[in-house]
């Protein structure tokens, strides 16, 4: 063995297909606490423990058998002292000199070890934190949620004149409470909803949805929002023939966020448009309106998670605090699909929701006598 190898600062062997040793470099000696010459005629299994011999006949050397080569498998080698020290090992079997022999080399672990060590005690405490944070978010929701929905209880009986009449002032007052208290609420779902979604706790089932009822049930609820705000709304390719893999309840809520910032972001007279279109992979609702638009470099931006892109014609107390679209996106790559945006200033935004196609449910004929 020439001097460069034998002082190499990796560990070199090599055995025959019956496990003797032939050669052994210094480095790999002095790791394991002998003299070259104590190794050479031994067996390699002997510096492995009882489960490294396993797998030394189990794996490794078959391996080398099979492929004549194995990179990258870790072995504990066992010293002297009867320590172990894990080592990265890359192998090689060939014929030299009439005689099949494997040549490996070892590289200690111990640094990639501490770093492994530190990387899963970082990612146990980043996972600890995470569902502390969903645990308090969760509880201090609920706990919210409750005086709010009293509040709101309390103006319907008042509003119904249960305690006495009131005047059109208290009425307006209550109303404006009403409102204030259900937009509270809103927050707090989608708070929880973050959190949910943030600690993988939401565990969504699909079903077969038919879009053209998925945007009726959600333009039910916008009908109001649509009138006051004096928007023309329209659909364009959405036939009842579309259908797409999804959970209805969570689409719904998807739909309803993007036609709220719709109406939210355009101004009076002008128009949304929900377009639909479909291959047998992948169906496509186009959510688009002719509002004020988003800057191109905030275009990816707003679907993080309390970001708020400033559009200056929606009042500070519409703004929300920047989690509807960080759920919405979140929510539709957990059924499989994707939620993306194009936008121009000054002409408006396309928010396009793609999600798996599916075929139409088989409607059974009655049996017949």
């Amino acid at each position: 063995m020439d001097q460069q190898l034998d002082t190499a600062p990796c560990g070199y062997l090599t055995f025959t297909d019956d496990g003797t040793i032939r050669a052994v470099n210094t480095t790999l000696a002095a790791m394991l606490g002998y003299a070259p010459e104590e190794l050479r005629g031994a067996r390699f299994e002997s510096l492995l423990g009882a489960g490294g011999r396993i797998f030394y006949h189990t794996h490794f050397f078959p391996i080398l058998k099979l492929h004549g080569e194995a990179e990258e498998v870790y072995l504990a080698l066992r010293s002297r002292a009867g320590n172990e020290i894990p080592v990265l090992t890359n192998g090689i079997r060939r014929e030299q000199e009439g005689e099949m022999l494997c040549e490996c080399i070892f590289v200690r672990m111990m640094q990639r070890s501490r770093y492994e060590d530190e990387l899963l005690h970082a990612k146990q405490t980043a996972e600890a934190a995470s569902d502390a944070k969903a645990k308090f978010l969760s509880m201090v929701s609920h706990e919210l949620r409750t005086p709010l929905q009293a509040i709101s209880g309390y103006c319907d009986l008042l509003l119904q004149e249960a305690s006495g009449p009131i005047t059109r002032e208290q009425e307006s007052d209550l109303n404006a409470m009403k409102s204030a208290s259900a937009e509270l609420v809103r927050l707090l779902n989608d708070i929880l909803d973050f959190a949910r979604l943030e600690s993988e706790s939401a565990a969504i089932s699909l079903e077969t949805v038919q879009v053209e009822t998925a945007l009726q049930r959600a333009e039910r609820l916008i009908a109001p929002k649509l009138a006051e705000a004096n928007l023309d709304y329209r659909r364009d390719g959405c036939s009842g023939d579309l259908h797409l893999q999804a959970n209805a309840d969570r689409l719904q809520q998807v739909l309803l966020n993007l036609l709220t910032n719709a109406i939210k972001f355009t101004p009076a007279g002008g128009a949304i448009t929900v377009e639909c279109s479909a291959d047998d992979v992948c169906t496509r609702l186009a959510v688009q309106d002719t509002g004020c638009g988003i800057p191109g470099e905030d275009l990816e931006r707003i679907f993080e998670p309390f970001v708020q892109v400033d559009r200056k014609r929606v009042e500070a107390r519409q703004r929300g605090v920047g989690l509807g679209l960080a759920i919405s996106r979140e929510l539709v790559r957990a059924m499989g699909g994707d939620l993306t945006v194009t936008s121009q200033v000054g002409a408006g935004s396309v928010f396009t929701i793609s999600l798996p196609s599916a075929p139409a449910p088989v409607v059974r004929a009655p049996a017949t006598r």
